[in-house]
């Protein structure tokens, strides 16, 4: 269950911010703005701005699925500055995430997750990934989509949601 609704979700997720870059990049170039303004861009002025939410989107997946794997994650200095720098970020996080199955995840339920900021507290694996992996990944992506969408982006649901696996 876990792998389910991380590694393949984050993929998704991950993937789709990608295209929100696209976009950013093909509004600069209409608008004839630089499309650095939008990397730098902020929805209030004590939230980070929008290359910090992709560098924590990215963080949040890579950091939480080693976290749940006890395997090593990529490591990145977050001194992304452009946007060729942030889409190799993802790019690499993608890459990592894709090596996983869902036997890398067994026994990660009931493993016991903390971080140095819960001062010694602890969540069991289902617990990480439902209260506090899933909402903060998805937090982040939806503040990177917001940021763009606020400055003109033409981003919309279809492209925050991406191709859903419909049956007939």
């Amino acid at each position: 269950m876990l792998y389910d609704i991380t590694v393949p979700q984050f993929i998704k997720g991950l993937q789709q911010l990608s295209t929100f870059l696209d976009k950013a990049v093909s509004f600069a170039e209409t608008k004839k703005i630089d499309v650095q303004v939008l990397m730098d861009s902020r929805l209030a002025p004590d939230q980070f701005a929008f290359i910090r939410q992709v560098q924590i989107a990215c963080d949040t997946a890579k950091l939480g699925v080693s976290r749940l794997t006890l395997k090593d994650a990529p490591t990145h200095d977050d001194s992304e500055k452009t946007l060729a720098e942030i889409k190799t970020r993802i790019e690499s996080v993608i890459s990592y995430l894709e090596k996983f199955t869902a036997k890398d995840f067994e026994g990660s339920a009931e493993r016991h997750i903390s971080q140095p900021r819960w001062e010694g507290q602890y969540l069991f694996g289902t617990e990480y990934a439902l209260h506090h992996m899933l909402p903060n990944f998805y937090f982040h992506i939806t503040t990177a989509y917001s940021i763009l969408r606020h400055n003109g982006v033409e981003v919309g649901k279809k492209d925050y949601l991406g191709k859903m696996p419909y049956k007939k």
